[in-house]
């Protein structure tokens, strides 16, 4: 069953958008990811995007730079997040792609993720700083295992780097907002509605805007031209205020959810088009 493909399918039909919401897995601790998760899924993230903590992840600015410390420090390992995928989906089906850097991978074993990855209940694997040119034998693996493999696009990329991306990706291509590392904003880069239209043309796959993503008004701006838009430093940072403060945690991280879920709603423009 691929759940990502399935998840945009009927998002599509009730003209929304997904709301894809990222967080670190172990960050404050590996039992507190699980309920985040279903608090996420609870308070309307259509997909979770799970960050396997790395010792230096150089795409991320600091707020999940210090989550990946805070996670790594308690002990979080690859295999604890697989784990932790498995224990998931004793109770939910919502779509997860793990996020990270392809050093753990490499030293896990590509072969061998790929398999306990799909074997745990994973549905697609984001690897930073493996770009298309060098991932084929990866993605001999999560291709055979069954798994979405999900490549970036930024604001900067050019047709061929946009054509080389569109062939080789699966689930949905993940359209960066803006240059440099993760981190919340309050403006975004508004030339990318012709960028989306321009990856569109070249890939029947949903488009994902993220980085920078902190509110409403800029889900709302999104959703006029996009597929999904993800959401992670604005949601690391309440679990950086709560700590292991869970009521109050996973209170303040409905609230903030579901005000982004009430705006993935596809403009009626959109819809007529």
């Amino acid at each position: 069953m691929n759940r990502i493909k399935n998840k945009f399918n009927e998002l599509n039909e009730k003209g929304r958008i997904a709301l894809v919401t990222y967080i670190t897995a172990g960050d404050p601790s590996l039992k507190t990811t699980e309920n985040i998760v279903l608090k996420l899924e609870e308070s309307g993230a259509d997909i979770i995007e799970l960050g396997i903590p790395f010792s230096d992840p150089m795409a991320d600015g600091p707020v999940i730079q210090l989550a990946s410390e805070r996670a790594l420090a308690g002990g979080a390992t690859l295999k604890d997040v697989l784990e932790t995928v498995r224990n998931i989906r004793k109770v939910s089906e919502v779509p997860i792609i793990l996020f990270g850097y392809y050093n753990p991978f490499f030293h896990y074993g590509v072969e061998e993720f790929s398999k306990d990855a799909a074997d745990a209940g994973a549905d697609g694997v984001l690897v930073v700083d493996l770009p298309p040119e060098e991932a084929p034998e990866f993605k001999v693996h999560t291709d055979k295992a069954g798994l979405n493999l999900v490549f970036l696009l930024a604001p900067t990329s050019t047709s061929e780097r946009i054509e080389l991306v569109s062939k080789n990706a699966s689930g949905f291509v993940y359209l960066v907002s803006v240059t440099g590392v993760t981190g919340a904003r309050p403006d975004l880069n508004y030339s990318l509605d012709s960028l989306a239209d321009q990856i569109k043309s070249a890939t029947e796959l949903p488009v994902g805007v993220g980085f920078g993503v902190s509110s409403p008004e800029q889900v709302e701006e999104i959703a006029d031209y996009a597929d999904a838009v993800i959401v992670g430093s604005a949601i690391v940072r309440i679990i950086e205020k709560h700590g292991s403060d869970t009521d109050n945690l996973l209170n303040e991280l409905s609230e903030f959810i579901q005000g982004l879920s009430a705006a993935c709603q596809k403009p009626e423009l959109s819809k007529a088009k």
